[in-house]
């Protein structure tokens, strides 16, 4: 392959997506090590240059905005001018192999969704998502390299851990709560956990984000103990939320990206799981325990892959506070 010297990559989605895109874009800068690497990326996501030092720049690409068509005129017009060498794109849409044969570069990687994308693109990649995310994005570069990252890494300053720590995140991001997409179980359920962990000796922390402020009162209310410390808001930034996570034993939360940047820092992690794929989700280790319900239902995992919002019965997150302090504990 002739030298590459500027690299666009495009994965449009939410921290936890560009999390998972993390070994791609790591594999490439072991592969190419002195090429300019550029995240077009969601607003939203924009946060995660400040987890890593492989990408170089951001292009911003509001594709979920009102003027999506404008915004993805504008990426194209971008990589059209950029002088780039390569191009890899996530995503299954047919269009997408449209898009990248439009930017003019030479080097074009994404998904094969058919004839098109196999003539438009120079690599066109099978997609395959019954696999961890992580491997699924990866598989876009495997005629490209033979480095092969397994994990997402991320930098960030390691603060001293806190002993018998554990420290809880139990909130999901606005948008999958906007959707009617429940992901996790009742605050009345985490405010019993942490009850229950204090009484078993464990120095417990509570955090949220900006989306979970609602979760977090509801838990404050609704806790007996006083044994804890309530860190909410004091995290102002997703590099702020890792290096407190940096700091814990282990780390109790819900299906949310804050676990995906637990797994990367590889701290011992007990995501709560209901509807979704934890295949897909979690990484086949040790390091990370996801808590679920034995509710047996044949649709599982239904949330993304059967449904675009979550059922009324939820027996997937009947997940008792024993359960999951017991699990934690182990």
């Amino acid at each position: 392959m002739e030298k590459i010297n500027r690299i666009l990559t495009i994965n449009f989605g939410g921290i936890g997506d560009e999390i998972f895109f993390l070994p791609t874009l790591i594999s490439l800068k072991k592969e190419f090590p002195n090429a300019h690497v550029t995240l077009a990326l969601e607003p939203r996501s924009k946060g995660v240059k400040t987890l890593t030092d492989i990408i170089d720049d951001l292009i911003l690409i509001d594709v979920k905005g009102k003027n999506k068509y404008i915004e993805m005129l504008k990426l194209l017009i971008k990589a059209r001018f950029g002088k780039y060498d390569m191009v890899i794109s996530s995503g299954g849409n047919k269009l997408i192999s449209i898009l990248l044969f439009l930017t003019g570069i030479k080097v074009r990687c994404g998904y094969d969704t058919g004839k098109l994308s196999q003539k438009l693109l120079t690599f066109a990649m099978p997609l395959n998502k019954n696999q961890y995310a992580c491997k699924m994005y990866h598989d876009l570069i495997r005629n490209i390299t033979d480095k092969n990252t397994e994990l997402p890494e991320i930098k960030v300053e390691r603060k001293e851990t806190i002993e018998n720590s554990i420290l809880i995140h139990p909130g999901v991001s606005k948008l999958s709560v906007e959707k009617g997409c429940i992901k996790t179980i009742t605050p009345e359920i985490w405010a019993q956990t942490i009850d229950l962990l204090v009484s078993k000796g464990k120095k417990v922390l509570l955090v949220g984000g900006p989306d979970d402020k609602e979760c977090i009162e509801t838990i404050l209310k609704t806790v007996r103990t006083k044994d804890f410390e309530n860190l909410y808001g004091t995290t102002k930034s997703l590099k702020d939320l890792a290096e407190l996570i940096s700091s814990t034993e282990k780390f109790l939360c819900s299906d949310s990206a804050p676990l995906h940047v637990a797994v990367a820092l590889g701290i011992k992690t007990y995501p709560i799981f209901g509807p979704t794929d934890v295949k897909a989700l979690i990484p086949d280790n040790d390091n990370v325990i996801p808590i679920m319900t034995n509710d047996n239902c044949p649709l599982k995992p239904c949330l993304w892959a059967r449904r675009q919002t979550t059922c009324e019965n939820l027996d997937c997150l009947k997940i008792t506070a024993e359960k999951i302090a017991d699990t934690v504990c182990k």
